[in-house]
């Protein structure tokens, strides 16, 4: 247990630049995944505390639209810079509360300050245009405007990165947000709540309400007219609920929804670097994540080799608590998690799946899962119908460009895909048929915060990162003038 890192985190809601406790007192507990211990509690937001958030965005909304766009700018850069110099204090955090190994978190802190970088260049890039009518008679001006008050949801597979990378591009487009963080989670959002104070932005710009009352608090938030945005990671199951929540007051909303990536290996394929990336496609985030791979389609000719060489590496993948050096691969975020996923393997396997390594839950304390990989899978098996969020891997086998990509698409989702072969126009080409948001051709990794990431389908709605991401906070004015 990391206790000097927790201790220093404020544990109460932030509202209008304030740390206040709940209304009724209520808090919830924090655990470490890694050995189900209690580290820590915080506030718990009622719907009262929530709809205060929403009033401190609401009463800083204009002052923060009217600074000027460099400014806006400026303050996010130094977020980025405090985020930086601290690094190590917000992977301990991570590592805490999510299990991440802590090689790994500190990957995440990086990845998540880069949203605040990338968003404060993109702040005074909100470009309108000016035009002479085609009938001549008048000028065509069309503005970019802040949306207003954001409210965003965030899980707990990444919680910096997830959410640097809603507030980075709201607070570049002059919006003002609250920020819901996920229960098992919420010690890095209120860290990074600190953070931005600290970088000066201003009283009620960014506001942090962790809740166990999740549902309630956003339902009563999504009601209040002030708020104009939504922004949700996480399951498409209650991105459904939300978005017909959203739908009585037609907020605007940007969904990034669950996936169900296939894993593409063509027999041409370099064996070894179609390994490396299935990696870490694979164990990125312990697989907790919804751009993990999740279907591996191998060509037949090259299918027992890949298994195989895929086993020897995950055989190799240290397990153990994210404060261990050693760790490579950490635990799950809870019991249910655990459970579900020796629900799909054991699945699979009456279906004829062969386990090649792991496959069993870990004795001890903590909710840790081996490395597991399943080959000879029957195609109707749980394990590539559904989203495993866990570290195994699935392999049934296919024959041709056209089954693969036949493959890749039956599935309800379209999050990303990963497509590995020499050939690159074979690559292209099926990344161009693959209905999904995002391909990888040859690597295990797509997101970038200067890349548009998110789905097609049932994976969600618009887009985050890149120049798209500071739209989504825009609203786009037209204006008739003669002059």
């Amino acid at each position: 247990m990391l206790i000097d890192e927790v201790r220093d985190v404020p544990k109460d809601l932030f509202i209008a630049g304030e740390w206040v406790a709940a209304s009724d007192g209520a808090r919830l507990e924090v655990e470490d995944p890694s050995d189900g211990q209690v580290i820590a509690s915080v506030a718990s937001a009622t719907v009262q505390d929530a709809i205060a958030a929403v009033e401190a965005a609401s009463r800083a909304g204009a002052a923060w639209a009217a600074k000027p766009p460099r400014e806006r700018g400026e303050v996010l850069r130094r977020a980025f810079d405090l985020m930086m110099t601290r690094q190590e204090y917000l992977a301990s955090l991570i590592v805490t509360e999510n299990g991440k190994a802590r090689d790994e978190a500190r990957g995440e802190v990086a990845y998540a300050a880069e949203f605040l970088r990338w968003f404060s260049e993109e702040a005074v890039r909100a470009e309108g245009s000016l035009s002479i009518a085609p009938s001549g008679a008048y000028r065509m001006l069309v503005l970019r405007q802040p949306v207003g008050v954001a409210l965003f949801v965030t899980p707990w597979n990444f919680p910096a990165a997830m959410a640097t990378r809603k507030i980075g591009p709201a607070l570049a487009a002059g919006c003002t947000v609250v920020l819901k963080p996920a229960s098992e989670t919420p010690l890095t959002a209120l860290a990074l709540a600190a953070i931005f104070q600290e970088a000066g932005v201003p009283d009620g710009v960014v506001n942090v309400i962790p809740s166990r009352s999740s549902a309630r608090v956003v339902e009563a938030m999504l009601r209040d007219v002030r708020v104009r945005k939504l922004s949700f990671t996480g399951s498409t199951e209650v991105g459904r609920t939300l978005l017909a929540q959203a739908a009585e007051r037609v907020v605007k909303c940007s969904m990034e929804l669950g996936g169900n990536a296939p894993f593409i290996v063509f027999a041409d394929a370099d064996l070894d670097a179609a390994v490396d990336a299935a990696l870490m496609a694979k164990l990125r985030s312990g697989g907790e994540s919804c751009t993990a791979a999740n279907r591996f389609y191998v060509e037949t000719p090259l299918a027992q080799e890949f298994a195989e060489r895929l086993a020897a590496k995950m055989r190799q993948i240290v397990v153990g608590p994210g404060r261990d050096a050693r760790t490579q691969l950490g635990p799950l975020i809870n019991q249910r998690t655990r459970a579900k996923i020796d629900g799909l393997v054991r699945d699979a396997v009456a279906g004829g799946a062969r386990v090649l390594c792991g496959g069993v839950p870990m004795d001890g304390p903590g909710y840790f899962f081996p490395p597991t990989v399943l080959s000879s899978v029957a195609r109707e098996a749980r394990v590539l119908r559904e989203e495993i969020f866990g570290p195994v891997a699935p392999i049934a086998t296919f024959d041709g460009m056209d089954e693969a990509v036949a493959l890749a698409n039956d599935t309800e989702f379209g999050l990303v895909s990963f497509v590995n072969t020499r050939d690159l126009g074979k690559a292209l080409a099926v990344a161009e048929r693959i209905e999904s948001g995002m391909v990888g051709i040859n690597r295990g990794v797509v997101s970038d915060p200067a890349a548009p990431f998110g789905g097609w389908k049932q994976s969600g709605l618009g887009r985050e990162g890149a120049h798209d991401g500071l739209l989504e906070y825009l609203e786009t004015k037209y204006i008739a003038a003669s002059w």
